[in-house]
Formats: structure tokens, sequence, C-alpha cells
């Protein structure tokens, strides 16, 4: 896929998220049965939604496309609904009203709390381990791609080159605790019912208006240093990840398999700072103590079984730069890249 040189608007970003690829489209036109997508209006969910229309209407496939969330912003609704995604308001954390969802064979599960954890705790916990719970029982006989996070493996060192998914759980803080738990609930019924389910461990997305590119560019650009003391990350471009959420559909087992969703790269803090600050022409100061232990994640399976990203470490960089520093704008959700003792 050719890609621009630059992305001059939030229209033409969420255009360029949407365009399918051939495997994507491939897969529609074998793939059985209609997909729902739940949480569908956080920051990837709602191209997720327009990227699987598109790829449905270019196999030329009838299928319909879900989209569940509680909608608290009418527009993400409005603007679903233009892209013809039929929308459902729900609470996942009403049983009752999770139970009146239809029965569709492909879901995608997107809900999460992962901000504000700290002081709200019981929140996070009920959100991320409740609502699976009500989801998996009232979706035993679908197949399920359940979002998960990198944060559940231990911290670890450059040289490691990132977990694979046989290294297991070591989950830091309640946060990344809540999501294992996410994790086990989603196997527990995977188990009892022969639920065929995968396990997205992701991070990190960008989009361009958020994300750890998004974050070190915007505290260079507005004169704040960089954050060091976490040294290194992965990413990967939110169409690609999209787009492997969609596809993995194909790789849910019983009992569930597990898949890294990274870029190949493990990009250093320093240096991805001093590129984006050349680009923007700024200077660059840090802050911090440098250290080597990090969430790396180690994307080989995932590079084996759908391919490599579409986009590179580097393009993403130039275009969060020129974003930046052509006015762009922000979701204003902070990554926290920088945290590594589990505290969001």
């Amino acid at each position: 896929m050719k890609y621009p040189e630059r992305i001059a608007n939030t229209v033409e970003l969420e255009e360029i998220l949407a365009i399918p690829n051939a495997e994507l489209i491939e897969m529609m036109a074998r793939l059985d049965g209609d997909i729902m997508i739940l949480g569908i209006a956080g920051k990837m969910g709602v191209t997720m939604g327009r990227l699987a229309v598109n790829a449905i209407r270019a196999a030329g496939v009838e299928k319909k496309v879900f989209g569940v969330a509680r909608f608290s912003n009418p527009e993400d609704r409005e603007k679903l609904q233009s892209w013809g995604i039929e929308t459902i308001a729900c609470d996942l954390l009403d049983q009752e009203a999770v139970k009146k969802l239809p029965q569709v064979r492909n879901i995608v599960f997107m809900a999460g709390r992962k901000f504000g954890t700290e002081g709200s705790e019981a929140q996070t916990w009920a959100m991320n381990v409740l609502a699976p719970a009500y989801v998996a029982e009232h979706f035993r006989d679908s197949r399920i791609v359940a979002f998960s996070t990198g944060c559940v493996y231990p911290l670890v060192g450059v040289g490691t080159c990132g977990c694979t998914e046989d290294v297991p759980p070591s989950p830091v803080g309640e946060y990344s605790q809540s999501c294992l738990g996410r994790e086990r609930i989603f196997q527990y019924y995977s188990d009892k019912f022969g639920t065929k389910l995968l396990l997205f461990r992701l991070n990190y997305s960008i989009d361009l208006r958020y994300g750890v590119l998004h974050d070190i560019a915007r505290n260079i650009w507005e004169g704040r240093p960089v954050d060091n003391t976490v040294g290194y990350f992965n990413v990967i471009w939110q169409g690609d990840a999209n787009s492997n959420a969609l596809r993995s559909l194909e790789l849910a087992e019983a009992p569930a398999a597990v898949l890294n969703v990274t870029g190949p790269e493990i990009a250093s803090v320093e240096k991805t700072a001093l590129m984006l600050g050349k680009l923007m022409g700024k200077d660059v100061s840090f802050k911090g103590v440098p250290g080597d232990l990090c969430y790396l994640n180690n994307s080989a399976k995932m590079c084996r079984c759908l391919g490599y990203p579409s986009v590179s470490l580097e393009q993403m960089i130039r275009w969060q730069a020129d974003w930046i520093v052509n006015g762009g704008v922000s979701i204003g959700k902070p990554t926290h890249f920088e945290v590594n003792n589990g505290k969001f």
C-alpha cells in the first residue's frame, strides 16, 4: 500500500486508517457471519468499524457490522452510522443489557479501563473483569478476539528482544493485574464452553492524535523535557493493529490462542526524540534516570501469521512530526509510556 508523505487533517487520517489491505478483504470474503465490536467508541474502535465495513464492501459480500458502546458522545454514534455500522447503546456492566445483545458469530472485545485506575481500582476491576464475564457467557457460541495488553508481561531489558507469547504473565500494578484477570475470565469461559478465543496483547497503538510518538513530540514542541525513565518502547500503526485484530478472528482457538501485536522494532526514546526534534526544528531535553526495564513485546509470531506492519517506525515518526508542527489535533489521552510501576 502506498501512503502519502504527510497526513493533512483528521478527515484524511481517518480515511487512511480505514483502507483495507488485500489480506483483510480476502478474509472478509470467506469469514462466516456478522461482526460485532464491543467498546467501539474508544480511540481505536471507531476506525476499526469503518475499516471492517470497507473491507466487506470491497469483498463484495453481505455482512453486518454492529458497534456496541455506551455512546456518551453522540457524535461518535452518528459518525459510525453514517459509515454503515449498526450501533447499539449498551453498558457492558449491566448483565441484563448484555443478555439482550443479538447473537453474532464474530466478536471483537475492545472495552476496558486504564487511565484513572489509581484511586478507582474497584471500577477498573469491574470493567476489566466483570464485563468480560457477562460478554463471554452471552457469546459462548461466537469466536472472540479479546483485546489485552503487553503490560501483563514482566518488565524486561532491551537485550531480551521483548517477551514472546511463551513468557508467563507477571503483571505489575492493579491495572495490569486486572488485565490478566480479563484474560483469565475469557479463558475460563473458553474452556467451559469451547469458545474459540484469541487474546490480543497490544502495545502500543498510535494514530497521530495520541500515542507514544505523539506524547514525545508534543513535549518537544511545547518545550518540555522528554521523560527517559523508560528508555525503550514498541509501537504499531493503528490501521495495522485494527486490521490484525479483525484478521485474528480466523486465528481464534479453543483453548485460547495468544498473540502479541506491535511493531517489529524496539525503539529508543532518546533516538526517537532526537529525530522528532530535528524534523520539527526544536531542541530536545530529557529528564529522569534512563532505565532498562520496559514493557517490550516480541511480535515475531504476529509477523509470521499476519505479515509485517504496512507502516514503518520511520514513517510514523515523520508523520507525527508534521502533524504536530501543522497544528494537528490531540484527543488528550497520554499513553504514560514512561510508567513502569503499574500506576496509571
